[in-house]
């Protein structure tokens, strides 16, 4: 984070929403020398859909960057996590696969597409984009990476949760608002159910991010989990489950 701030104030919106774009992108390698030997030996997210295709239950992915992946966080603490507890506590037979990847990009996310769809997928959340708005990456860019995803999911019969996030106002109003509307023309496009803001409720509150204040701790998780939940939950009746 950067700025001139001065001791004691409190950080501007401008400063912690930067923040958290910065850290959706440049934070691997300071978590991962903090991070268990066991954890750090195989990917989250490998290791999700090993356990799904032991189960044999059908799949719930998260496809996703670090705010997915939960970085900076125990496992157990990621929203796909808290929202698997959710769905075993509610009786629903599904598996949720954590498919969130740190530094990852709406291209990124189209590229391990097709690995992250493997198996019996039913459902495809959506959790991309902080990267590209981070580096000004073209919108029209993002908007066919995600028309792609959705697409593609949807040829499979797989019921899509989109989920939008901000771009940082440093590329002015103009990019800023057409980054926005692009994740709700994309609903409305293709019929998807649809959250506006992933971060809604946990951008720009210091005490539901971590200490470098940009990735969520485990309470901005939980609220994470919830706005996800309220989307999530409707969609389960209409899914078929076997």
């Amino acid at each position: 984070m950067t700025g001139r701030q001065r001791i004691g104030s409190p950080p501007s919106a401008f400063t912690l929403l930067v923040g958290v774009l910065i850290g959706i992108v440049g934070c691997d390698a300071r978590w991962e020398s903090r991070a268990p030997a066991a954890e750090t030996a195989q990917p989250a997210s490998l290791r999700s859909a090993r356990e799904a295709e032991r189960t044999g239950r059908p799949r719930i992915v998260a496809l996703g960057d670090s705010l997915t992946a939960g970085l900076g966080l125990i496992a157990d603490e990621a929203y796909p996590a808290l929202l698997q507890q959710r769905l075993d506590e509610k009786g629903y037979s599904f598996e949720l696969v954590n498919a969130g990847v740190s530094g990852d990009t709406t291209a990124g996310g189209l590229r391990r597409l097709d690995w992250a769809l493997d198996g019996d997928v039913r459902v495809l959340i959506v959790a991309l984009g902080g990267n590209d708005g981070l580096r000004g990456l073209p919108v029209e860019e993002m908007n066919h990476n995600l028309s792609e995803v959705i697409t593609r999911a949807q040829r499979r019969d797989i019921a899509v949760l989109l989920v939008g996030i901000e771009a940082p106002p440093n590329f002015g109003e103009r990019y800023t608002s057409a980054f926005r509307q692009t994740f709700r023309d994309l609903a409305r496009q293709y019929s998807v159910a649809f959250v506006p803001s992933l971060l809604n409720g946990v951008a720009g509150v210091p005490q539901l991010n971590q200490r470098d204040g940009i990735h969520p701790t485990a309470e901005g998780a939980r609220i994470i989990a919830n706005t996800i939940w309220s989307a999530l939950e409707p969609m389960l009746a209409s899914v078929r489950t076997s």
